[in-house]
């Protein structure tokens, strides 16, 4: 099987690091793009050699197309995907999956259906760093995995990003903009969740824009912006996680990720970059150890898990940033929310598999 041809949906700020890459990895070929905003379409396509310049509706509609990255804005992810997968193309979207876990299941079984595979964002958990820590884990260095700590701490988006209402509109929130970072990593190094709980809060109901062009706009905030939860793995791993917006004075020196073993501590990267450095300090040791990295792929590399759809199509293996790990980690936030509301628990309906590691060795840009 040759290229898969890819069509992108979505030619926003986040679209400029999938064009570049695309051209890197052999087995795709991203031959047409379109947005609702025809001219910016036709800019993306004349900046990055894209053949094809179109309509959603001609993109969709054409029979060379293979595969549709999603990049639109969240609210619209399900909508998209659907459609493209009524279209008869297989589909990867940008996180989350979806806004509601109806819409999030409702892909999945039309991918189904229609015998076509759904990924999703992130695949930074492919990255070189990650898997080291993969690696890492499943040798026993730290021992049997006990527990594990993440944070995600900042101050919102409204300082610095164009346009950042929809941060604070349903399917936004510091949860579900970067708690798929965090929790796809730790599915990734720990197995699927089993049940949360977690408190949740809109600190302030009005949020005001000092980044240009839209300085002095007034946001109303729709979503919790910190979100406190805890996390019991089927694997017996008690995780915790913050993320939060709220933090307007800055963060003291808090790890973004952890885990805690029975002979060692693990220190992760940031699970919203590609690289290290991984740090490992075994019981009993004064000092952290820094662990060079056993894998490619630690720079930036969005679209890896794209790729990673492309060679399970062509050789007929499970792909790694699939639908269905990506509804576990939308089921898991909804979860937390879910349980602050009602003061319970949230024991989780689905599952998912654990993502096979890579293998040591790959090529530059390849995969299998």
């Amino acid at each position: 099987m040759g290229k898969i041809r890819v069509g992108l949906i979505g030619c926003g700020k986040i679209s400029s690091i999938y064009f570049q890459n695309g051209k890197l990895y052999e087995a795709l070929d991203i031959t047409a793009c379109a947005d609702l905003d025809q001219e910016r379409a036709r800019a993306r396509a004349a900046e990055f050699g894209v053949p094809k310049a179109c309509t959603v509706e001609e993109l969709l509609a054409d029979p060379e197309i293979d595969a549709v990255l999603n990049l639109t804005i969240p609210r619209a992810h399900a909508e998209v995907a659907i459609r493209a997968l009524e279209a008869g193309k297989h589909v990867y979207g940008e996180k989350p999956l979806a806004v509601t876990r109806e819409e999030g299941k409702q892909i999945l079984e039309t991918a189904r259906r229609k015998g076509l595979l759904a990924g999703s964002a992130p695949d930074t958990f492919l990255g070189g760093g990650i898997q080291t820590c993969r690696k890492l884990i499943d040798e026993g260095w730290i021992g049997r995995p006990l527990a594990a700590t993440a944070f995600m701490m900042g101050r919102g988006h409204e300082h610095w990003h164009p346009d950042p209402e929809f941060y604070y509109d349903l399917g936004g929130g510091p949860m579900f903009d970067m708690g798929p970072y965090y929790l796809t990593a730790l599915v990734n190094l720990l197995g699927p969740i089993r049940r949360v709980t977690g408190s949740a809060k809109i600190s302030l109901p009005e949020r005001t824009i000092t980044s240009q062009p839209k300085y002095g706009k007034k946001i109303e905030v729709k979503v919790p912006t910190h979100v406190a939860g805890v996390l019991d793995f089927h694997s017996g791993v008690i995780g915790t996680i913050i993320t939060s917006f709220d933090v307007f004075g800055g963060t003291s020196d808090l790890p973004r990720i952890e885990i805690y073993g029975t002979e060692g501590t693990l220190s992760v990267p940031d699970p919203n970059t590609f690289g290290g450095p991984v740090r490992l300090r075994r019981a009993g040791a004064k000092e952290w150890s820094e662990i060079p990295l056993a894998f490619g792929y630690a720079e930036n590399s969005r679209g890896v898990g794209l790729l990673d759809m492309a060679y399970a199509l062509q050789n007929g293996r499970p792909h790694r940033a699939s639908g269905e790990l990506a509804y576990h980690v939308l089921e898991a936030m909804h979860g937390f929310h879910d349980a602050s509301d009602s003061g319970q628990h949230y024991v989780m309906e689905s599952t998912c598999e654990r993502p096979a590691p890579l293998p040591l060795g790959l090529a530059p840009h390849t995969l299998d």
